[in-house]
């Protein structure tokens, strides 16, 4: 657990708290925020929906934050108690702390956000990294998860080597490097700008993780005995998605899965694909 600052300087640090702010204060409907403590630092909550509802947990991805969900928050909100949460380590309100891939330490912190919220289960929707996060508690609680929702995410299959190797060039260059990696994560999708100044804000200021990934075991995987609903962009620019979903095809019994055409790492209007599988398995 690394106690420095994951911010280049205190300066883009306050640009980015200053873009989330502006981004809750922009958030659709109605809401509110808190802070839980668990045994991995403070974690930041923006919850909406109604309180007796079945408890939904959006979990955002690597180099990100909960106001990513901004624009699918209305359409989940109405069927379910949403929990968009900041992910410690990253570049939201959350603690600092980084905790290894491998080890407990990521399904102990969302157990203890579960606790929290006083849900003894929920259901997980994750992209990329955070579709990682919902792996990790997934694989270690699954008694804890009924329905799992994993956008493009890690820890499947390996990421691209020539991704990798993109992305170190690129952080190269600056503020121009930050929006070409961007524009190579999200792909041929069109994004709102200021979607795009707030995610090159981060890129600029925020110190990616380089450590090495953590991919699950045919063990680990075969611990999912939940409904799981897998959506992939075939233009992923990141990871190979007809691999990650061969696997998990192989591996996990009550999968569907979906692979999008002309669709990039980063999906967008998902809703309308993840609600029926959402609503139809409610339990």
């Amino acid at each position: 657990m690394s106690a420095a600052s994951i911010y280049k300087s205190p300066a883009g640090e306050k640009a980015i708290m200053t873009l989330y702010d502006a981004a809750l204060a922009r958030w659709p409907v109605a809401h509110e925020t808190f802070s839980l403590p668990t045994r991995h630092g403070e974690t930041f909550v923006i919850a909406s929906g109604e309180r007796s509802a079945a408890p939904l947990i959006l979990l955002h991805g690597a180099a990100s934050n909960a106001v990513t969900w901004a624009g699918d928050v209305a359409a989940y909100s109405p069927h379910f108690r949403v929990y968009a949460v900041d992910i410690p380590g990253d570049p939201g309100k959350s603690a600092q702390n980084r905790l290894p891939w491998a080890g407990p330490g990521y399904a102990e912190w969302l157990a203890d956000v579960l606790d929290g919220l006083g849900a003894q289960k929920a259901m997980l929707l994750g992209l990329s990294q955070g579709g990682w996060t919902a792996l990790k508690f997934a694989t270690y609680r699954p008694d804890r998860v009924d329905k799992l929702v994993l956008l493009t995410p890690g820890g499947v299959v390996p990421t691209k080597g020539s991704f990798i190797l993109s992305a170190i060039v690129l952080s190269l260059f600056g503020r121009w490097g930050a929006d070409r990696l961007n524009r190579k994560v999200f792909g041929k999708q069109p994004m709102h700008p200021e979607v795009m100044r707030f995610m090159n804000a981060i890129m600029t200021h925020h110190i990616a993780r380089v450590d090495k990934e953590y991919i699950f075991s045919d063990e680990e995987l075969k611990r999912l005995d939940m409904p799981v609903l897998l959506l992939g962009g075939t233009e992923d620019a990141i990871r190979p998605t007809t691999a990650v979903a061969a696997r998990m095809a192989r591996l996990v019994p009550q999968l569907e899965a979906t692979l999008i055409p002309n669709m990039g790492h980063v999906l967008v209007n998902m809703p309308e694909r993840i609600l029926p599988f959402l609503r139809e398995q409610a339990s």
